[in-house]
C-alpha cells in the first residue's frame, strides 16, 4: 500500500471554507479517479504557529496507481486547488510505502 500525503498550512481566516471545500469538492474528485482506496483528513496538532496544518492521506494499492493519478489527473486538480488556495493554504507532498500494518 502507498500513502500519498498532502500537507497544507491553512491560514486561520479560511480554515472553515477550506475544510468544507476539501471535504465536499476536492477529496471526492480525487477518489472519483478510482486510483485510491480511501482518504483521511487529519489535523496536525503539534504545529500551530501560523495557521492550522492538515495532512490529507490517500491510500493507493500500488505505486503504479499513484503514477497513473499523477499522469492523468493531478495537474488539473492541483491547478483547481491553486486557483483557490495557493497563497492561503500552501501544500507539500510526501509519498510513503506501508511496510506493515498492525
Amino acid at each position: 500500500m502507498i500513502i500519498y500525503n498532502i500537507t497544507a498550512n491553512v491560514d486561520l481566516e479560511i480554515v472553515e471554507d477550506w475544510l468544507l471545500w476539501m471535504k465536499e469538492k476536492h477529496i471526492p474528485k480525487v477518489l472519483e479517479t478510482k486510483l485510491f482506496v480511501s482518504a483521511t483528513i487529519n489535523r496536525i496538532i503539534s504545529n500551530s504557529d501560523s495557521g492550522s496544518t492538515y495532512a490529507i492521506a490517500y491510500k493507493s494499492k500500488s505505486l503504479a496507481d499513484l503514477q497513473k493519478y499523477e499522469t492523468l489527473f493531478a495537474t488539473d486538480l492541483r491547478n483547481e486547488y491553486n486557483l483557490k488556495y495557493s497563497n492561503s493554504a500552501p501544500t507539500f507532498r510526501t509519498i510513503m510505502e506501508i511496510e506493515k500494518e498492525f
